[in-house]
């Protein structure tokens, strides 16, 4: 199979996150990420993986392929996109943080629904515990945890002004691997400037953060790989063997 170029989306909330919205069933996720010419999609819900299963169901046979992912949130309360190949590894990394989370229940009414659901969009479960919280497992302890597992760590929206490496820590601490960072639409040149010190030598990507339907592939990242997976996008994010990030939009 000849090297390619996938246009991704690996940031991508279902209506299992709180703040999701709840027009974000799998089923309609895929639907939109068809329409909109994405080749490459995971569902990184907050502190939890479990949407994926149906995401991946779903999308057998169809032109759209899928990562697992999540996005954690680390004791610092830096968000960190957390990718895998497999159902099995996205379960295991899933039931690692759920046991460094808070036993705090969810309020509904104030943070929104928590909701499983199935390949046919259907309810399996509401998630009890509030899943908008800060896990106790640091931002290292992540990474390695994450690559142990053979996934990818990506700081998210690392330019935003909450919830990221830059306004938890002001800097990436010495030791700590990721395999990229996240860029918004909002990113300048000012701010790339002032922290070139460490974003240097690390790949950027681009992805949607989409809570909504709409917001799905308004932003994506361009890969040329061979295939569409975590050791693939490895590759392209170290420009190795022919591999690359190909381009933005």
């Amino acid at each position: 199979m000849g090297r390619g170029v996938y246009a991704a989306d690996l940031h991508i909330h279902s209506v299992l996150s709180p703040c999701g919205d709840l027009e974000m069933s799998p089923g309609r996720i895929l639907e939109r990420a068809a329409a909109v010419g994405l080749d490459l999609i995971a569902i990184t819900d907050h502190n939890m993986a479990e949407n994926g299963r149906a995401l991946r169901t779903l999308a057998a046979g169809s032109p759209v392929a899928v990562l697992y992912g999540m996005e954690l949130e680390t004791a610092e309360e830096a968000h960190l996109v957390c990718l895998f190949d497999s159902l099995e590894v996205a379960a295991s990394w899933q039931e690692f943080v759920y046991s460094r989370l808070p036993d705090l229940a969810n309020d509904a009414l104030r943070f929104g629904d928590q909701v499983v659901v199935n390949e046919k969009d259907e309810i399996v479960r509401f998630e009890r515990r509030l899943l908008a919280n800060a896990a106790s497992v640091t931002l290292d302890e992540a990474c390695a945890e994450v690559h142990a597992r053979g996934g990818l760590a990506i700081a998210a929206h690392v330019d935003r002004p909450a919830h990221s490496v830059v306004s938890q820590l002001g800097f990436l601490p010495q030791g700590v691997r990721l395999d990229a960072v996240e860029l918004t639409r909002h990113a300048t040149e000012g701010f790339v400037a002032t922290h070139a010190h460490w974003l240097r030598g690390l790949a950027a990507v681009r992805f949607s953060d989409a809570h909504f339907l709409h917001d799905v592939g308004a932003q994506r990242t361009y890969f040329r790989i061979e295939a569409p997976t975590v050791s693939e996008i490895a590759l392209a994010l170290r420009g190795e063997a022919g591999r690359e990030v190909a381009g933005y939009a």
